[in-house]
């Protein structure tokens, strides 16, 4: 009876740890076996929403990157912001030239390149960055000052 019992769990606790990839269809199981994308790594940047970024901006030391392209940038950005397109060849090069002394508030428009910018700035040892998450829509939204 014990054998049986013992049989049974170690099926049930199988069959459990199992379950999740076996029932989330076809195609799930190559998703699951990825690594964590660089943006949710540690070190990649804290993320924080409108009021907290703006009260970080406000402190005139801090440097503010905006990572979007120059065209979005001269349509509107935050009064003191530096623009440095993600997508720029470049874009390693200038990160790896900043002072890794400052702390720097990166933004995009939605956060997705805000995200991976400050990945990029990690690898390259600026590790003191903070990441605008719901972007620069967010802050226009909130009604938050902009410049041209």
């Amino acid at each position: 009876m014990k054998t049986t019992s013992a049989l049974l769990a170690c099926g049930l606790s199988l069959a459990c740890a199992v379950a999740p990839t076996a029932l989330a269809g076809p195609g799930t199981n190559d998703q699951a076996a990825k690594p964590t994308p660089p943006a949710a790594k540690a070190g990649a940047g804290r993320r924080v929403q409108v009021d907290e970024f703006e009260k970080l901006w406000r402190d005139k030391r801090n440097v503010v990157l905006d990572v979007r392209t120059k065209r979005e940038f001269d349509a509107g950005h935050i009064p003191g912001a530096r623009n440095l397109d993600i997508h720029d060849a470049d874009f390693d090069r200038k990160i790896a030239e900043l002072s890794k002394d400052k702390l720097y508030l990166v933004h995009c428009a939605a956060g997705v390149r805000s995200a991976k910018a400050c990945a990029i700035m990690s690898g390259l040892g600026l590790t003191n960055s903070v990441d605008l998450a719901p972007g620069f829509q967010a802050w226009l939204k909130a009604g938050k000052p902009v410049e041209k």
